[in-house]
């Protein structure tokens, strides 16, 4: 699913946004995560690069908050 703000990444099963305003760039998430959270190509965020729980997983690990994610079919985006 595509969408018009830079900001959020979506597929069929989740929905990813990023706050860069929050960020304190510790960039935990790409070291740990480079498949997904790659620092050095646009678009940044691939989430065909996890499975959804290791996304989920990740996001969770975020020091700052700025990663944030919901189900698509389970919560209201």
């Amino acid at each position: 699913m595509e969408t018009n703000n830079p900001n959020v990444f979506s597929n069929n099963e989740i929905t990813v946004t990023y706050k860069p305003h929050v960020c304190i760039h510790a960039e935990r998430c790409a070291r740990e995560l480079s498949n997904v959270f790659r620092d050095s190509v646009i678009p940044w965020i691939d989430l065909d690069g996890a499975s959804t729980k290791k996304i989920i997983n990740q996001i969770k690990k975020c020091p700052s908050g700025a990663l944030d994610y919901c189900l698509n079919k389970k919560e209201a985006c």
